[in-house]
C-alpha cells in the first residue's frame, strides 16, 4: 500500500491524510499515482473530462498512459485535485551538423484514415457484471453496434458476440492466463470474426506475447470502466473500428 501524504485544505486550511490511489498497468504491475510532495492542491470548482485525467509513466515498463487524476475531500465540503509528477519530456533530437544528407524515406501505401467518433462514455465498474457492460459498450462505440451479452457463459468463456466479433472478459484480480488468450481466439477463427480480450488485472507475460503473435487485440480496463489499449493490434482496432476488420 502506498504511504499516505498531508494535503493541506485550501479552504479551512485542515491537514489530511491522502493515500495516492493504484491502479494495474497494462504490463500487469502496480502503478501508484506519484504525488507531486510539496505540490499544491487545486479545488475543483468546475469538472471537465481533460482536467480528471493525469499522464504517468510506469517505472516497470515505460509506458505512459492517462490515469484518473488523485483528488481527495475535506469534512469542510471542499474537493481538491492533487498534482502529480510530470512525465519527463523526451530529448530534442540532434542536429546534424556534418555530413551527408540522410536519404528521401520510401514512399509506402498510405494507412486507412483512423474512424471519427465521438467520446467514450464509461461505466463505472464496481461488480464484475459491470466489467462485461463496460466492454459491451466500448465494442459498440468501435462500431460493433450489435454485440450482446451471451445468456450463460459457455463452456468457451465468451461473454460477448456480435457480428463479426467476440470477446471474453476477464473481471478477477489475477493476471490473464496464455489458455485465455489462445481459446477466445478459437472461438474468432471458428466464427470468423474478430476476437477481442479486456482484463481487469493485465496479462501474464506468455499470454501478451502469444496474443502479438495472433494479432489478437488486448485492452485493460481500470475501475472508471475505460479500456486501455495493451498492444499494436488493439492501437489498429481504436483507430480504424469495426470498418477496418
Amino acid at each position: 500500500m502506498a504511504d499516505s501524504v498531508p494535503v493541506r485544505c485550501p479552504t479551512c486550511r485542515r491537514e489530511n491524510a491522502f493515500t495516492p490511489p493504484t491502479f494495474p498497468c497494462a504490463c500487469g504491475a502496480p502503478l501508484t499515482l506519484p504525488v507531486l510532495r510539496g505540490g499544491v492542491p487545486v479545488e475543483i470548482v468546475h469538472r471537465t473530462w481533460q482536467g480528471s485525467w493525469v499522464a504517468v509513466q510506469c517505472d516497470t515498463c515505460g509506458r505512459q498512459d492517462e490515469w484518473p487524476a488523485p483528488e481527495s475531500g475535506c469534512v469542510c465540503g471542499t474537493v481538491v485535485r492533487i498534482p502529480v509528477v510530470p512525465v519527463p519530456a523526451p530529448p530534442p533530437a540532434v542536429r546534424r551538423a556534418h555530413g551527408p544528407r540522410p536519404p528521401a524515406p520510401v514512399p509506402v501505401a498510405a494507412a486507412p484514415p483512423a474512424v471519427l467518433r465521438p467520446a467514450f462514455r464509461p461505466v463505472t465498474i464496481r461488480t464484475a457484471r459491470d466489467c462485461v457492460t463496460a466492454a459491451a459498450q466500448y465494442l459498440k462505440w468501435l462500431g460493433f453496434t450489435d454485440v450482446r451479452r451471451t445468456q450463460e457463459r459457455t463452456a468457451s468463456g465468451l461473454d460477448l458476440r456480435g457480428s463479426g466479433v467476440v470477446a471474453q472478459v476477464d473481471p478477477t484480480t489475477r493476471s490473464t492466463a496464455l489458455r485465455e488468450i489462445e481459446c477466445v481466439w478459437l472461438n474468432g477463427l471458428n466464427d470468423s470474426a474478430v476476437a477481442v480480450f479486456f482484463s481487469l488485472a493485465g496479462y501474464a507475460r506468455d499470454a501478451r506475447s502469444r496474443a502479438d503473435d495472433l494479432h489478437l487485440p488486448l485492452f485493460v480496463m481500470d475501475l472508471t470502466g475505460t479500456p486501455q489499449p495493451v498492444n499494436d493490434p488493439a492501437d489498429e482496432l481504436i483507430r480504424h473500428g469495426a470498418a477496418g476488420r
